[in-house]
């Protein structure tokens, strides 16, 4: 059921107190934005559940959430390890030159001179600033994305990212 319409905004990771309150590990920047997003879809093993969040707040590097119908910790306990999907209807739309990492990952990575460096695997966060890890068979390249000093085109709807990087590097 997990498609593009739907994305990992995070996962159930635990139970807090004893009125059902769960502990989310939240993938949103910041952590406490997940608790915007509601309904939430989650998925385990292949079963879905749709549950609505009644709030919540931020608890050190997780968020604490209180959802519709979880009344006791065991009910909560039920729900670790449960990923949390949102409809992607339910971001908002980025700004010009700022990209969501699901869009960036898979695309093609190009040097301007039209030399192919591989796919888009994955991003990390460095703090100063994020890095595409791009995979072409066994070699992996880690790229800053700079705009536009290393990243000098997204395009989306091409699949391609053009950067000003040595391809042997």
């Amino acid at each position: 059921m997990a498609d593009s319409a739907y994305i990992n905004a995070g996962q159930i990771s635990g139970v807090f107190g004893v009125k059902g309150a769960v502990k989310v590990f939240s993938f949103t920047e910041p952590r406490e934005n997940i608790l915007r997003y509601s309904p939430w879809l989650l998925q385990k093993n292949g079963l879905t559940r749709q549950l609505k969040v009644q709030g919540g707040q931020r608890q050190g590097h997780n968020v604490v959430a209180n959802i519709e119908g979880i009344a006791d910790r065991d009910q909560a306990a039920a729900l670790i390890g449960w990923d949390i999907l949102i409809e992607r209807s339910q971001l908002p739309k980025p700004k010009q030159g700022e990209y969501y990492w699901l869009d960036l990952i898979g695309l093609q990575v190009q040097t301007q001179d039209g030399i192919s460096l591989g796919r888009v695997d994955h991003l990390l966060e460095t703090g100063a600033n994020d890095v595409l890890v791009v995979i072409e068979g066994e070699t992996e390249r880690l790229i800053p994305f700079l705009q536009p000093q290393t990243v000098l085109k997204v395009d989306l709807d091409a699949g391609l990212i053009v950067v000003d990087w040595d391809p042997d590097f």
